[in-house]
């Protein structure tokens, strides 16, 4: 039997129950807009291609474009920043400017998830600069368990900022936050402190860059990462402004957070993400998916655009004299 088929072979295969859980997410979220959609456009007594074309010929797009672009390239600055502070500190030592073709690239394999997009960026760096793959994933999940904890708390401040115009659903995140608060502190004592102290599991590469990491790292990405945030409500509030639809910067604040990490998260959340939009401005049925559609997407194929800048550079660096290199192949 040749080694191709053994590896196939045993590749655990994937419950039906799995595969179809997110097709299924997906239809009902889908099936969920088209009852809203059908239902807004029979008040108005049309029918639902022609009210969604009335949307989409009110909003103003130059101004909006005017808002996305900037943000869109603002937030690839801050996003490569996180990645270099980060591979920096647990992997190599590397310059900014070193990590925007790599994260810039990565944004294209992000258009299917993002944390392939990630695994992209480890073999960047396992390739060009020798880190182990382990310590390189090490440090990607240091990445998303930062950026859970950046959106729950910038979501726990607009809670307090604006409890009473959020939806009374939105009254679990402080209990969420409350919980994430104690989790961490147990998690730290486990890996810098005593609570963990010979267990083997703490040693593991994958683990590298939280025994390294004290609570200040953690902070200082949740800072610098914080920027992307406020820009986002700004541009979104404003964004939705264009739409048709008013809300308030500490609504955003709210609700920002919990869309975005829905949206980060692999599988169907994208679509529910958009989905909540409907479900945060109800009465605003056609504007709101039209408004969560167009951003989501985007915001995704704009950074696939910058990534394409930098394409050609990051293959070459990543593949330049490897052509004849079977375990490069491999």
């Amino acid at each position: 039997m040749s080694e191709s088929s053994t590896t196939t072979e045993t590749i655990p295969k994937t419950a039906l129950w799995q595969q179809l859980l997110p097709w299924t997410i997906t239809i009902i979220c889908f099936g969920y807009l088209y009852t809203k959609l059908s239902g807004a456009a029979a008040r108005e007594s049309v029918d639902l291609v022609d009210y969604l074309a009335a949307i989409f010929s009110r909003v103003p797009w130059g101004q909006w474009l005017a808002l996305m672009i900037p943000y869109s390239l603002f937030f690839f600055l801050v996003d490569s920043l996180i990645v270099w502070r980060v591979v920096s500190w647990f992997n190599t030592p590397l310059r900014y400017l070193d990590i925007l073709p790599i994260r810039g690239s990565s944004y294209i394999l992000s258009i299917l998830n993002e944390q392939v997009g990630k695994g992209a960026m480890g073999l960047y760096l396992n390739r060009r600069y020798g880190v182990p793959g382990w310590e390189v994933g090490s440090s990607m999940i240091f990445i998303m368990f930062c950026e859970f904890f950046y959106l729950l708390g910038w979501a726990t401040v607009g809670w307090m900022l604006k409890r009473d115009e959020l939806p009374e659903v939105f009254g679990i995140i402080p209990w969420i936050a409350c919980g994430a608060a104690i989790f961490l502190a147990a998690w730290l004592l486990f890996f810098r402190g005593p609570l963990g102290k010979g267990a083997s599991l703490r040693e593991r590469p994958l683990f590298k860059s939280f025994r390294e990491a004290g609570g200040l790292r953690y902070l200082t990405i949740i800072l610098l990462r914080s920027p992307a945030l406020l820009g986002a409500v700004f541009v979104y509030t404003n964004a939705l402004h264009l739409f048709g639809v008013e809300a308030s910067y500490g609504q955003m604040l709210g609700y920002l957070p919990v869309i975005f990490f829905g949206a980060a998260t692999p599988g169907p959340m994208r679509t529910v993400a958009i989905t909540l939009w409907v479900a945060l401005f109800p009465g605003n049925e056609g504007e709101m998916t039209t408004f969560g559609f167009v951003q989501h997407n985007f915001f995704i194929f704009f950074n696939a655009a910058i990534g394409l800048l930098f394409l050609r550079r990051a293959n070459r660096e990543l593949f330049d004299g490897t052509e004849n290199d079977p375990a490069a192949t491999a």
